[in-house]
C-alpha cells in the first residue's frame, strides 16, 4: 500500500509540473491529428470513385460496378451492404425481381442497377429512418414503441418500393404523350426522303432532353453497335413492358417482315397514338363524376348540419329548460 500511494504522489506531482502538462497536450494533439487526418482520408477515399481492379471475383462485373460507383454515391458508400442486401434479396424477393427490374428501365434509372441491389438500397435507406422511429417510438409509447418503429421501418421500405412504380408509371404516360410527335417527324423526315437511321437520329436530336428521345437513342445506340432494326426494336419492348408500345412496336416490326413501308408504318400508329389518348381522356372524364359522389355527399351532409344543428339544439334546450 506505501508503494501504491508513493506511485500516486509521484503521479500527481508529474502532472502537476508545467512539463506534463505540455507532454499531456502535445499528446492530445496527436491523437486528434490522427483522428482528422483518418477521417479526412476516409472521406476522400468514399468520395473518390476510382476503377475496381479486375480480379476473380468481379471479372465480367467490374465495368457495371465502376459505372455504378460514379453515379451512386450511397452505393460507392456502402457496397459491401448493398451487396449483402442483394443476395438475400435474391432469395426472399426472386418471383418479384423480374418487375423490379423492368421498373428500374422504365423509370429512367441508371441501367447499371440490378433489381436485387436497388432493391437493397431502398431496404438500406429504410434502416436510415430506424433511430428516428425509435426515439420517437420510445418517447411516446415506451418500450412498446420498437414494435412500432420497425413496424414504420417495414412501411418505409414499402413506400420507397411504391415510389419506384410510381416514378415508372408516370414516365411511361409520359413517353407515351410525346411518341405521336415523334413518330410524326419520323415520317415526314423519311417521307423527304431520309432514310431510317438518319431519320432516328434527327428525331433523337430534337427530343434529346425527353424521355421518349432517351429512349429511342437507346434503339439508335443498339442499332449503332451492331444490332438489327427488329432486335433493338424488341429490346424497347422489354424494357418498357407497356400494353401500347408492345403492341406498337410489334405492328412495326410485323409491317417491316411484310415490307410495308415505314413512313406508313409510322403514320398509322400515330394516329392509334392520339386516338387510345383521346379514349383515355374520356375514361377519366366519365370516372370523375362517380369519384366526386362521395365528396359531394359528405359537403352535402355537412351543410345541412351547419344550416340545422342550431335549430335542433334550440329545439332540445327548449324542452330540457320546460
Amino acid at each position: 500500500m506505501t508503494t501504491l500511494a508513493v506511485q500516486f504522489e509521484f503521479a500527481a506531482v508529474l502532472a502537476a509540473s508545467p512539463a506534463a502538462g505540455m507532454l499531456m497536450s502535445g499528446l492530445a494533439s496527436m491523437v486528434f491529428g490522427s483522428a482528422v487526418f483518418v477521417l479526412v482520408r476516409t472521406v476522400i477515399n468514399t468520395l473518390y470513385s476510382e476503377n475496381l481492379e479486375q480480379d476473380e471475383e468481379w471479372r465480367y462485373d467490374v465495368s457495371r460496378i465502376n459505372e455504378l460507383r460514379r453515379v451512386s454515391l450511397m452505393y460507392r458508400v456502402f457496397q459491401p451492404i448493398i451487396h449483402g442486401l442483394a443476395r438475400l434479396n435474391q432469395r426472399a424477393f426472386s418471383e418479384t425481381l423480374p418487375e423490379i427490374r423492368r421498373e428500374i428501365h422504365a423509370a429512367g434509372l441508371p441501367r447499371y442497377w440490378t433489381a436485387p441491389e436497388y432493391l437493397g438500397l431502398l431496404e438500406l435507406q429504410a434502416l436510415f429512418l430506424m433511430p428516428l422511429f425509435l426515439y420517437f417510438g420510445i418517447d411516446i409509447m415506451g418500450p412498446s414503441g420498437v414494435i412500432i418503429a420497425l413496424a414504420m421501418v417495414v412501411l418505409a421500405g414499402w413506400l420507397l418500393r411504391r415510389n419506384l412504380t410510381v416514378r415508372a408509371e408516370y414516365r411511361l404516360f409520359v413517353i407515351k404523350r410525346r411518341l405521336p410527335f415523334l413518330l410524326d417527324l419520323l415520317t415526314l423526315l423519311m417521307e423527304a426522303g431520309s432514310t431510317f437511321l438518319q431519320a432516328m437520329t434527327e428525331a433523337v436530336a430534337e427530343f434529346r432532353d425527353h424521355p421518349v428521345g432517351v429512349e429511342f437513342s437507346r434503339v439508335l445506340g443498339e442499332m449503332s453497335m451492331g444490332k438489327n432494326r427488329t432486335a433493338a426494336l424488341e429490346s424497347l419492348r422489354e424494357r418498357l413492358s407497356d400494353d401500347e408500345i408492345t403492341s406498337i412496336v410489334g405492328s412495326i416490326i410485323q409491317g417491316e417482315e411484310l415490307g410495308t413501308p415505314l413512313a406508313t408504318l409510322f403514320r398509322t400508329q400515330a394516329d392509334v397514338l392520339r386516338i387510345k389518348r383521346t379514349q383515355r381522356a374520356e375514361t377519366i372524364a366519365g370516372e370523375a363524376g362517380v369519384k366526386m359522389l362521395l365528396p359531394a355527399i359528405l359537403v352535402m351532409a355537412a351543410t345541412v348540419l351547419i344550416i340545422l344543428g342550431p335549430f335542433v339544439l334550440n329545439f332540445v334546450n327548449f324542452d330540457v329548460m320546460s
